[in-house]
């Protein structure tokens, strides 16, 4: 076996360590450019880059006789995918650069997901602050991430990265108080962004026509895995947003029991 006993010669630390040094940045390199994507759209966008690229590759090398598809290949679709990776990546990229920027998160960048106890706290607040201004007549976004990371929609808001309490979301919605308009963003058991502008859906909502809140509900579960909580201002209705799915007219215990459904929660021993 020549080749791996070459592959072997420059692989061997005691010969030369500098080609185990390089491959271990540039696998760190790609880990950390994963971490920042994660949990993004960019996710699903890279693997249809992917896709296309592998396929244009096999293509370009099963039939070399079809000149011209070949010449297609090499000259057209794969340089204009490379070419369309900055746009295509632009809020991730800049993400990325901004990361860079900060010392502290590039350093202590997390990657663990969210505990039990952690959920079980959320699903309780949110749930009790949705009855309390249902019963208060107020309106209200509250958006649950999830794996889908809403950082670049936090971003347009005020950073808040606050301990969640049902008396800081009344607060937060109260009639005139500096940001009680648009959404709130809750990651885990904190508030992350308060005052947040989510993209509208441009499909109608049931049979009446529903407002502001509604739309951006169904529009930021659209186009993410996040679960929206909207308390509407003209009926005290509460109801709950889905990958585009609304269930409306939710009692306190209703809604944490879909909570705990989404959120693969077990609510044993809580009290509902």
């Amino acid at each position: 076996m020549p080749e791996l006993t070459r592959l072997w010669g420059r692989l061997n630390p005691l010969t030369s360590p500098f080609a185990l040094i390089d491959i271990l940045v540039v696998a760190l390199l790609f880990f950390w450019l994963l971490g920042v994507i994660r949990g993004t759209r960019a996710v699903q966008l890279l693997r249809g880059i992917g896709v296309v690229l592998a396929i244009s590759f096999l293509l370009g090398t099963a039939l070399e006789d079809l000149t011209t598809l070949s010449w297609l290949l090499r000259t057209v679709i794969q340089p204009t995918l490379v070419v369309g990776i900055p746009v295509l990546f632009q809020p991730e990229l800049r993400r990325a650069l901004e990361t860079l920027g900060r010392t502290s998160d590039l350093l202590n960048r997390s990657f663990g997901s969210t505990s039990r106890s952690d959920w079980i706290d959320t699903i309780n607040v949110v749930s009790r602050a949705a009855v309390q201004l249902s019963q208060q007549g107020i309106g209200a976004l509250i958006i649950i991430e999830r794996q889908t990371q809403l950082q670049e929609y936090a971003d347009r808001g005020v950073i808040l990265d606050a301990r969640l309490a049902a008396p800081l979301l009344l607060n937060i919605f109260y009639p005139n108080s500096p940001l009680h308009d648009m959404a709130v963003i809750v990651r885990g058991n904190r508030i992350l962004a308060a005052n947040v502008v989510l993209p509208l859906s441009e499909e109608v909502i049931g049979q009446r026509r529903y407002g502001t809140r509604h739309r951006a509900a169904k529009g930021i579960s659209e186009q993410s895995d996040a679960i929206a909580i909207v308390v509407s201002e003209e009926t005290g209705a509460i109801s709950l947003m889905n990958d585009g799915r609304m269930v409306s007219y939710l009692n306190e215990s209703r809604l944490k029991n879909m909570l705990a459904g989404l959120l693969k929660v077990e609510m044993n021993g809580e009290k509902s």
